[in-house]
């Protein structure tokens, strides 16, 4: 597999991966969708080079593509690498300042942003992956970071209770397990839900390797119009749908205890998106 740092060290290793995201739900019946978007895969360090080497993406700025920090884990004027590697090392994870952190997410798109799930992952002094972050969002824009440091060859794996309002049609008390690929020339990432023994929920994030261009921007600009206003349509169309199917519904404020550890939360603004 390609390492993301095996590089000449004057070339930027972002990229862009050009996905297929499959859910697949077997319980209490039976819903299955895919569809196609694209991530950006971006070293932190290379923030700045990168938005002067491309035309069509600002950091913390308006531009076709815009990358803001504020987006990502506690809302506040902090950067987001400072911010991952703060909270990596509150919670056990002896970390250095010159450590590489890679993510993967959706940027903002004229303006909007939406991020359903981002990847974070982690590298030591020798470009060895340390742990990694799954930052997970709901459509009320609250986020929780789930960490995973136990490495079984090239994935990062976890599973933990759930804790966190994603979907009305599952409930809080079920497990998540993650299983994150470290990226290379393929993006592979799993999330599965599990009630016991029982897995109910199927999703993965899969993709190949792009240039990062300006030509590639333009592009997916024209493949994927309004990506981020894109995906959360199509949310909102597969909630009527398994409505529709009389799949039961968990309401966000039945279980308020069973929401713990946000990264931040709708408390001032319980509105969905």
């Amino acid at each position: 597999m390609h390492h993301p740092y095996r590089e000449t060290a004057m070339e930027l290793t972002s990229r862009i991966y050009e996905c297929r995201v499959m859910h697949h739900r077997t319980s209490p019946k039976e819903h299955r969708f895919v569809h196609r978007i694209f991530m950006f895969c971006i070293d932190l360090d290379e923030l700045n080079p990168l938005c002067k080497h491309l035309s069509f993406l600002g950091h913390n700025r308006f531009n076709l593509y815009s990358f803001y920090d504020i987006d990502h884990l506690q809302k506040n004027d902090r950067s987001t690498k400072d911010k991952v590697l703060d909270y990596i090392r509150e919670n056990g994870v002896k970390a250095e300042d010159h450590f590489k952190v890679q993510l993967v997410t959706l940027p903002r798109i004229m303006g909007y942003v939406f991020n359903p799930v981002s990847f974070y992952f982690v590298y030591n002094n020798e470009r060895q992956p340390v742990c990694a972050i799954a930052e997970v969002g709901n459509t009320y824009r609250e986020m929780k970071p789930y960490l995973l440091t136990a490495q079984q060859g090239e994935r990062f794996r976890l599973r933990t209770p759930k804790h966190f309002y994603v979907s009305p049609f599952s409930r809080l008390d079920l497990d998540f397990v993650f299983s994150l690929a470290i990226p290379g020339d393929q993006l592979n990432v799993h999330i599965n839900e599990y009630e016991g023994k029982n897995r109910i929920l199927t999703s993965s994030v899969t993709g190949d390797t792009q240039s990062f261009t300006n030509g590639k921007l333009i592009w997916y600009t024209i493949k994927y119009p309004l990506l981020t206003l894109r995906v959360v349509a199509l949310i909102h169309w597969n909630a009527l749908l398994l409505y529709l199917k009389g799949i039961k519904h968990h309401p966000k404020a039945d279980n308020p205890k069973l929401q713990r550890k946000l990264c931040r939360t709708s408390k001032t603004n319980n509105q969905p998106v």
